[in-house]
């Protein structure tokens, strides 16, 4: 029967609960996002203190690891003292210094989610999901299975309930236990509101019910969300809503119920003495979280005012000649490093950074592939297609990972045949790590020798549902943009190199968490190679020469791929060099290979199973080794130390040692006096960079909730999610591997443009300005007409004087090594920012 009530309005309270559950994607996608995107609305301080009052989330650290951090010099005196000072009167600094410092605080997270469904221990002495979530959970990993399972699903083709439906009709053994539920179930006209007044009772109390239901396993629900919203987050997609779930959920608790209970029970609303808090209730400021604020403010300065103080203090380095190559790289830290490595071998060559998609959005299928593979950022829904023709080397397979071997028979033959071997080759690889079929490798993704359908093909296009390739006009407006924002828009080297990035690993769940972001957490390869080619065409040369951007015919774009975990480069398309390219080419080659060398080296100080002393071509091969190890859980540190996003010249930084913290997003503002380039560059790094630092922040202060807590109990579930067993929740979040070494930072903006133009620029778009104007990242500016540094309070800029007059010299540091690289692999600690006073 069709339900109504006044009181509850079931299409905004699911639009509601799909607000606040996790937006994870599935694992193919793996792409960082803000963890409380949900109260992004709102200052950052304000939120995080409803999100831990609503939810029981941990969103910071605790007072003591704060007082800690301050006996351990990480958060400076001075520092604290002046944010005490801004935030409250003069004649308050030393009381707040007291409650800072000595305070005793007992600080239990009182959670209100939850609250209402207690009831059914309380009242009913009964453990409601235990009974529930097991039949649940299989049946949703069945449902939404993307290979695993060896029998699929039957499914009905009109969702995840009609699936069930005909499941529970045609079975000789049905789910449900008891004729009540069973009917329930078989009626299409079943509906929410009618299973909760049975249920719950009290239509004010619904909406609470159903928050208190859905994140008693979050992990499920915010995938179905993600789903139900975004079907191509699965390559074999499922149809299913939230309202799917929750109607099959209620509906199984009522068969819970009425088996144990028989149909006499009561609505559970009738029980309570009284209504428990509302979950949205407003939240009052408290002295604890004032104090947590005051705290994270001071941890977050104390680094920032060093990276200030090196930002603000004038580069005497001598000005780079790019006489042999110049190479743009994605923005990702990882390629920072990798950037200073290179820039320190040859002093005759200039790197860039931009977002590491090259500004040329498609959807990827790879020759014989079913399924296309989004190669830009998450949010952009591209109308182009690229595709692979003409592919050398197949994917090799191996007879040990069949599905064969889960047959009666065939599973016992292949046991006592293939099975030996597999297990003398697991011995092996102990010892002697290799590459194998069970590795991701970055490599893999795209043939070398394969060709691309780049230019665009009408009759391809007719079709399909995309445009296959790029039309000339397309290809030359994507180049200016990016030419254009970086700078490069003169003086080009010989040879221009375009380097996308991308990771190998194995037995490791999040793979595609170390991929290129910009490419929906994929390799960047193709789109490397796909802007090479445009870059290399005489037709789009002379459409940019009609934008002012001379790209000389001498000039060649060779595309290349750096694997972030083993250190190693491929190009691609580099065959047909006159003599002197070729020379030249081979030149540039071994200088990225010595650079790889040292970066591997350089990387390796955080890894305990590696002797950083070594040479670095011996460091090196180990840490190929290392990441196809099937017992290493830490494949790389990937974007564990990343909390800045530098936006601006080379000039701005080449002087100061940065560790592997900043993303580096080359600008140059004498290009972009309206702010037209930075407008596209901050409307992408807000929200990934952002989201990447956010979601390494929350996972290292809350592993077990806004985390996946270890990753050595995970289990694949269906290949879209991981969850620790097999009848568990998924896991959403970051696992410890990967954040245990993070500082728990919002992202510094360093920008240098001027103030008005940066502040005009943000306006122009919302959701950007929302990072910003409610403070989830820090915006600084450098003013290149006076070189002040300015800070972003409130959407006016303030002077900033860092407290710090400049940063050590690196060369002081290392005054007890033999050389600045020594130095820097013996710290298995965060280096602080130092200063070159040569060229490194």
């Amino acid at each position: 029967m069709k339900h109504t009530n006044s009181e509850f309005d079931e299409h905004a309270s699911l639009h509601k609960l799909a607000h606040f559950l996790p937006a994870q994607a599935a694992l193919k996608d793996f792409v960082h996002h803000n963890t409380l995107h949900a109260f992004q609305n709102h200052k950052f301080f304000k939120a995080i203190q409803e999100a831990s009052q609503m939810f029981g989330y941990r969103t910071s650290l605790s007072i003591e690891e704060y007082r800690t951090l301050y006996a351990q010099g990480r958060i400076q005196p001075e520092v604290l003292t002046r944010i005490v000072s801004e935030c409250h009167s003069p004649d308050k600094v030393a009381y707040w210094m007291e409650i800072l410092l000595y305070k005793p605080f007992l600080t239990p997270i009182q959670k209100r989610i939850g609250a209402l469904r207690h009831g059914w221990k309380d009242y009913y002495k009964i453990s409601i999901d235990k009974v529930v979530q097991p039949i649940l959970f299989r049946l949703l990993s069945n449902y939404l299975d993307q290979g695993i399972s060896i029998n699929s699903f039957p499914l009905s083709g009109n969702g995840f309930l009609a699936a069930v439906r005909d499941l529970e009709s045609h079975s000789v053994v049905g789910f449900m236990r008891t004729e009540r539920a069973r009917k329930f179930l078989l009626d299409e006209q079943t509906g929410v509101a009618q299973l909760l007044d049975l249920i719950v009772g009290d239509a004010s109390l619904y909406e609470q019910y159903l928050f208190d239901q859905q994140f008693t396993h979050p992990g499920w629900s915010g995938i179905v969300s993600v789903i139900e919203m975004q079907p191509e987050t699965l390559l074999d997609q499922r149809s299913i809503s939230l309202r799917e779930l929750i109607i099959v959920e209620l509906i199984f608790e009522i068969d819970a119920l009425d088996q144990k209970f028989g149909d006499t029970w009561k609505p559970l609303g009738i029980h309570l003495p009284e209504k428990p808090e509302p979950l949205f209730q407003v939240t009052e400021s408290s002295e604890v979280f004032e104090t947590i604020a005051l705290w994270q403010k001071a941890y977050e300065w104390s680094y920032y005012d060093e990276v200030l103080a090196g930002i603000a203090k004038p580069n005497n380095l001598p000005t780079r000649n790019a006489n042999n190559f110049q190479a743009l790289f994605c923005i990702d830290d990882r390629s920072y490093s990798l950037r200073r490595n290179i820039e320190s071998i040859d002093p005759e060559c200039a790197t860039y950074g931009t977002p590491g998609f090259f500004g040329v959005e498609f959807y990827f299928r790879p020759e014989n592939g079913k399924f296309l593979t989004k190669a830009c950022p998450a949010p952009i829904t591209p109308k182009y297609m690229i595709h692979e023709r003409n592919r050398r080397d197949s994917n090799k397979n191996d007879l040990h990972y069949s599905k064969r071997s889960h047959g009666l028979l065939q599973g016992w033959l292949i046991t006592q045949t293939l099975g030996f071997w597999a297990a003398f080759k697991l011995f092996l690889n102990l010892f002697r790590p290799t590459m194998s079929p069970a590795a991701a490798y970055s490599f893999r993704h795209m043939d070398k020798h394969a060709d691309l359908s780049i230019e665009y093909n009408e009759a391809e296009s007719k079709l399909e549902k995309l445009q296959v390739g790029f039309k000339l006009d397309e290809m030359a407006e994507r180049l200016k943009r990016v030419l254009g924002s970086t700078g490069l828009t003169g003086n080009y080297a010989p040879l221009v190199y375009v380097v996308g990035h991308g990771a190998s690993s194995v037995n490791n769940t999040h793979y595609a968490g170390y991929d290129c972001g910009a490419c929906c957490g994929r390799p960047g390869a193709v789109n490397a190679r796909t802007f090479a080619y445009m870059a290399n065409k005489p037709e789009v040369r002379a459409l940019l020469r009609e934008s002012g951007i001379e790209i000389p015919d001498s000039t060649r774009f060779v595309a290349a791929m750096h694997d972030t975990t083993r250190d190693e480069i491929e190009f691609y398309d580099d065959q047909n060099f006159d003599k002197a390219l070729h020379v030249l080419h081979e030149k540039n080659v071994l200088t990225m290979h010595q650079a790889l060398q040292l970066n591997a080296r350089e990387r390796s100080r955080r890894f305990a199973t590696i002797d950083s002393s070594l040479s670095p071509e011996k460091v090196h091969e180990l840490v190929k080794r290392r990441s196809v190890s099937l017992f290493e859980p830490r494949p790389e540190m990937n974007h564990a130390f990343a909390s800045l996003c530098i936006i601006g010249r080379n000039s701005l930084t080449s002087h100061l040692y940065l560790d592997a913290r900043p993303f580096m997003n080359s600008y140059d503002y004498r290009n972009d006096p309206d702010g037209i380039y930075l407008e596209g560059i901050l409307n992408a790094a807000a929200p990934v960079c952002g989201g990447i630092n956010l979601e390494y922040y929350f996972s290292r202060v809350d592993i077990q909730q806004l985390g996946a807590g270890t990753k050595l109990p995970h289990n694949v579930i269906g290949l879209f999610a991981v969850a620790n067993g097999v009848e568990g929740d998924l896991r959403p979040g970051l696992p410890s591997q990967m954040i245990e070494l993070s500082d728990p930072w919002r992202l510094l903006f360093i920008i240098e443009q001027r103030p008005e133009v940066v502040l005009n620029t943000i306006k122009r778009n919302k959701s950007t300005l929302e990072w910003f104007e409610n403070e989830w990242v820090h915006l600084t500016v450098k003013d290149p007409d006076s070189g002040n540094i300015l800070v972003l309070k409130d959407l006016k800029f303030e002077l900033y004087t860092p407290l710090r007059k400049e940063p050590p010299t690196i060369s002081e540091a290392a005054k007890n090594t033999k050389d600045v690289t020594g130095f820097i692999v013996s710290q298995t600690e965060n280096i602080p920012v130092m200063q070159f006073t040569s060229p490194l």
